[in-house]
């Protein structure tokens, strides 16, 4: 099966590749080119899908908490700690998010009942309206990309090639 859109037959990427192939040709370029594109495929989404989540009134790192109490499963609860390390960011930035989708209504914190010092995180029933209706949105824009792209074949051995690629590299 073909492609949907074969992109363009030279890009900026290869633009940056080209130029170290005239001062350094003795470097490969292949990985720069591979991690370039996925860099900028990462920012170009990263602004459709906030845009997607902006009418629900959240961006990325908002609904990033959200989506991670949502996908942990009823009763949608999960420590600080764990909402840290399953985002990957510091705890100064995890309690700027919670402070603000607090006042927002769509989590709650509450004392830990097995641990003094602990705090569990809620996610409230409008969060998880709200959260609902963002992945929805979310996945349409991200569906869009792909569609627009590629077919469905290419799309699941993409999908294989960034697993194997990435488990490489942690």
């Amino acid at each position: 099966m073909e492609t949907k859109n074969p992109g363009p037959a030279h890009d900026a990427v290869d633009a940056i590749a080209d130029q170290w192939a005239v001062v350094r040709p003795d470097l490969d370029t292949v990985p720069m080119a591979v991690f370039g594109r996925i860099y900028r495929l990462a920012n170009a989404m990263r602004g459709r899908v906030d845009k997607a989540y902006a009418p629900y009134g959240m961006a990325l790192g908002e609904f990033d908490v959200l989506a991670t109490l949502r996908r942990s499963g009823e009763p949608y609860t999960l420590s600080p700690r764990e909402l840290t390390a399953t985002l990957m960011i510091t705890t100064g930035g995890m309690t700027g998010r919670l402070d603000k989708l607090e006042k927002a209504g769509l989590l709650t914190r509450s004392p830990d009942p097995n641990d003094r010092r602990g705090l569990r995180v809620t996610l409230s029933e409008r969060g998880r309206e709200l959260v609902d209706r963002a992945v929805e949105a979310g996945l349409a824009e991200q569906r869009a990309a792909l569609e627009g792209a590629l077919t469905d074949e290419e799309a699941a051995q993409l999908t294989g090639l960034l697993r194997k690629l990435l488990a490489s590299s942690v």
